[in-house]
């Protein structure tokens, strides 16, 4: 039976480094702060804002929510957005997406100071981790957190492995791969036009599934002894808790991968609470920069 990989330990680790070294940065009198602006009503953004802000004050940051109308225009954004860039108090700016229809998202994300973009978005943080420059980047809290699931297991020096990333966005897929080829994986990126996934999958000591289908990758698709981290978060029906009810699953067949995985993530519980945790480290990261102070590794 596999390894199951606890994402809420790690986060828990993680965000007592980032408290402790929070607290010295503010006796130094710099503390960090995490600007979070999220358009309109939507209930699902509305629960992630609302958790980032409460972290970041439990990790003693200055925390500042912006919260507008969904009719807010382009410009009214971008002008927020300058006002925060130019705010000495603030290192950390995130936008929640999705925004409105009629706002370019592209256009506000690259609005963002890359120095203070701890979501890993802009073009200059995005083009710092493609050419290997992993140290000075922001890496996307999701993949970030992602690795340093892998580097509990396997270490932070994955040379001579294979690893596979099933999908390949921006927000995932791609930095992820970047990641594991800047640890020396052999890395393949397979998507929804690659033939034979499930041999692919085989041949990898590292599956990493970011897709967004639910348990599409079966447990006979991973290969014995290899590392498993499922960022899918899908909800399906559960009639077994009775009617209208659902639960929570993977991109992975967690039960039959369990059989074959040395190791593996469980959904929840794994990658998820790592991604808000590698935000709070990037803003903390953002002002050590700031205040000249070396960052703590994580």
């Amino acid at each position: 039976m596999a390894e199951i990989i606890d994402g809420k330990k790690v986060a828990e680790d993680v965000l007592a480094t980032v408290k402790n070294a929070s607290e010295a940065l503010t006796a130094k009198g710099v503390t960090p702060g995490l600007a979070v602006i999220i358009v309109g009503e939507d209930p699902a953004s509305q629960v992630y804002v609302a958790s980032k802000s409460k972290k970041a004050n439990e990790c003693g940051f200055k925390s500042v929510q912006h919260t507008l109308p969904a009719e807010t225009s382009q410009a009214d954004l971008v002008k927020l957005i300058d006002e925060l860039n130019a705010d000495s108090t603030i290192h950390g700016i995130l936008v929640q997406l999705p925004l409105p229809d009629h706002i370019d998202s592209g256009a506000i994300i690259q609005a963002i100071a890359p120095e203070k973009d701890v979501d890993g978005f802009t073009f200059a943080n995005v083009g710092k981790l493609g050419t290997g420059e992993v140290n000075t980047a922001f890496v996307p809290c999701t993949p970030a957190g992602s690795m340093l699931l892998i580097e509990r297991v396997r270490g932070s020096d994955l040379s001579g492995l294979n690893a596979v990333v099933v999908g390949r966005s921006n927000i995932v897929g791609k930095p992820m791969a970047n990641l594991l080829l800047a640890a020396n994986c052999t890395v393949t990126v397979a998507h929804s036009r690659t033939k034979d996934l499930p041999a692919l999958c085989r041949s990898a000591d590292i599956v990493v599934a970011a897709v967004g289908r639910p348990e599409m990758v079966k447990g006979d698709w991973i290969k014995e002894g290899a590392t498993v981290i499922d960022v899918g978060i899908n909800r399906i029906p559960a009639p077994e808790k009775g009617e209208g009810k659902s639960r929570l699953v993977g991109d992975v067949d967690f039960e039959g991968a369990s059989k074959n995985a040395g190791a593996i993530t469980p959904v929840p519980g794994g990658v998820g609470p790592m991604t808000i945790a590698m935000l709070m480290a990037n803003t903390l990261v953002s002002a050590s920069r700031v205040a000249g102070v070396e960052a703590p590794k994580f």
